[in-house]
This record gives structure tokens, sequence and C-alpha cells, in this order.
């Protein structure tokens, strides 16, 4: 079966439940679904019954698609998504991105929690994505390309909106709220980065590094859609001074971050 028709067959599914043209779609990264609860929520649909949906194996991703409207607009949200390590593939895991577009999204929206490297940062401060490096090893686009899809060769000149960017920092600084700006740079994980990785991904440019997103974003950009990315720094990478890793302050910072996040995507919904 090709790509184009498992998006088929999940689009299928879902209009059994909710027949909206989209207009935008989301994903919710680790600790950051609270946004689902400012969405009048239209349906609400479990990945496991949606074909050829991955499943959220990940304890903080509720591994549902919410369908309604936020900020005036019907948007289509992914509380929880999908990584490479929990053993999906770079398809697999930018398979939903496909789905929002096939259901109308033009515009795509990302979060994720993520490691701060540039030393300028701090926990629970919001940065907008201007740039990645993807050091995954993997790419959503690798193997025969689908012409009704995308382009076999897209460029990556802008894979965030400069636009998404400039309304976002317009909101934040209406509502005074922080916000950094700077290059993300995704890595398999599971186990986080060693002092010589951290010194190694601050030397090629990277601010934040995380686990997730990049795949995502290939696809839209494929797909000829526009991204605005969020990085919600929960922890340090500073290679001089790193502490051990803990789970339930990662959450904390990320939850203590998050509606400043909220405020600027239900506010930038009313512009698009």
């Amino acid at each position: 079966m090709t790509e184009y028709d498992k998006i088929s067959e999940a689009v299928a599914a879902i209009r059994r439940h909710w027949l909206y043209e989209a207009q935008v779609g989301i994903v919710l990264g680790t600790g950051l679904g609270a946004l689902a609860q400012s969405i009048a929520i239209e349906e609400e649909i479990s990945y496991e019954d949606i074909p050829h949906f991955a499943r959220s194996t990940v304890e903080s991703h509720a591994g549902k698609l919410i369908l309604g409207q936020l900020g005036g607009k019907r948007v289509v949200a992914m509380q929880g998504r999908f990584h490479l390590y929990e053993g999906y593939s770079a398809k697999e895991v930018a398979f939903p991105i496909r789905v929002m577009k096939a259901l109308g999204a033009q515009t795509l929206i990302v979060s994720n929690a993520c490691g701060g490297l540039n030393p300028q940062f701090k926990p629970g401060d919001l940065m907008l994505i201007e740039d990645h490096i993807n050091l995954l090893g993997a790419n959503p686009l690798i193997g025969v390309n689908d012409e009704r899809l995308g382009p076999r060769f897209p460029d990556m000149i802008e894979p965030y909106s400069h636009e998404l960017i400039a309304k976002a920092r317009e909101i934040a600084l209406k509502n005074g709220i922080v916000t950094q700006q700077g290059v993300y740079v995704a890595v398999t994980g599971p186990n986080l980065e060693t002092r010589a990785e951290y010194r190694f991904l601050r030397a090629i440019g990277a601010d934040v590094v995380g686990m997730s997103t990049v795949p995502e974003v290939i696809v839209a950009a494929h797909a000829g859609m526009k991204t605005l990315g969020f990085s919600i720094v929960t922890d340090m990478g500073l290679a001089d001074a790193l502490e051990p890793v803990n789970i339930e302050r990662i959450l904390a910072n990320a939850a203590n971050a998050e509606p400043k996040m909220n405020k600027i995507i239900c506010e930038l919904l009313q512009t698009l």
C-alpha cells in the first residue's frame, strides 16, 4: 500500500466522525498537552482508532487527536506525538502531518520540550524556532516520491515561516511575554547527551536540543505548509554545569511555561 493510500484510509476514518475542513494542524509535545483544554472540541479520536497511526508510548503523551475550534479556526491537534526512540521510522513519526494536510490544514504549529545549549537561556524560556539541524540520521522523505504529496527535492530555505515568527513575536511583546529565538537540533535519544556531545552541538550552532519535531517539519515543508515552532527550555545542557536529569522538574518547567505559549498560539490563530 502506498503512502497516499494510507493517508486516504486515515482521512476516511476521521471523516466518519468529523466532516469539517481543517485550517491549522497542531502538535503538542512532551508535557505540553494543556492547549487541548482551550479547544472547543467537536471530536476526540484515539490514535488506536485511526488506520496507520502509531501509538504514543511516552507517559506524558495522551495519544489522542483533538478536532475542533480554537481562535476562530478549525484545528486538528495531536495531544502527544511519536518519536524515533520509540522504535518508529521518520515516515511513521511524520505521518499525522500528511493526514492534517489532507484534512485541509495549510498551517502547522509544533511544540516541544528541549534542553538549553545557549548559556543566555534558562529553564522555563520559550524559544521560537528559526531553523533546525537534523542529526536524527533519518529523513521521512527517503523512498519513492509521490508528486501528489510534494516535490522530489523540496528546499528548506524557510522551514519555519518568517511571517509567523514575526506575528508570534509581536503578540508576545504586546502581552509582555519574553521569547528567545534560535536553532533547534534533533537527536534520536532516548538518553540525554554527554558533556562532549553538548559541547559539539553548541559548537555547530544549536541553541536547544531535543528528540522530535524535525521529521514533522520536513514533511510540512514537502507538503507546502507554513510552520511555526516553539521550544520550551525545560533543563540546561551546559557541559561544565551538568546535573542529573530530573523528569519531574522537566515536566514542571514545561507546565509553568506552557501558558505563555498557549496565549501566543490562541492570539496568532485569530490573525490567520
